[in-house]
């Protein structure tokens, strides 16, 4: 093969293979999140609180913080109605239980440590994916010593759980994992 017929065929290679990946170009952000070019916006429906003990301001945070989590981490745009991604859901759970029994000096039982546990039912829709739909429940929690009551402990353990629970959401959309 000549010289000029290789440099040719080395161009069109090169032109073949640029043309190719702009073809098939998929997002990838800081967070490891793999969107598709064709998804541009997300809409997150307001969490309603369905569990038997109602934290006042869970339905708000829990909701804001997910529009923030992809607002801050990808390049989509909230939608108030419907998004190439959707999310709803409920809360279903928020449970304060003792973790560890111990023994006190006078013989009683006493929670040595406790735990929040938060449960959270998230519909997710992927407008230009159904494959990648889900209705899945996730739960996270928060353990403190037993020295501090619920209330003096609960807005850090909301603010924990609600980043994990989302951090878990995050991943199972857009993370692939």
């Amino acid at each position: 093969m000549n010289n000029p017929t290789k440099k040719r065929l080395q161009a069109f290679a090169a032109v073949l293979l640029l043309f190719t990946t702009w073809g098939c170009q998929i997002k990838y952000g800081m967070s490891g999140a793999i969107i598709s070019p064709e998804i541009k916006t997300v809409s997150v429906d307001y969490f309603r609180n369905r569990a038997r003990v109602i934290n006042p301001t869970l339905s708000q945070s829990f909701t804001e913080a997910m529009k923030d989590k992809f607002v801050n981490e990808t390049s989509l745009s909230i939608n108030t109605d419907q998004g190439d991604l959707e999310f709803s859901g409920e809360i279903t759970g928020y449970d304060v239980r003792p973790l560890s029994i111990q023994k006190s000096e006078t013989g009683r039982d006493f929670a040595s440590m406790n735990r929040l546990t938060i449960t959270v039912k998230v519909i997710f829709v992927n407008n230009k994916d159904h494959d990648a739909d889900f209705n899945t429940t996730f739960s996270a929690y928060y353990d403190w010593d037993s020295s501090k009551a619920i209330n003096q402990v609960e807005n850090e353990a909301v603010q924990v759980i609600n980043t994990q629970l989302i951090d878990d959401i995050f991943n199972k959309s857009v993370s692939n994992w």
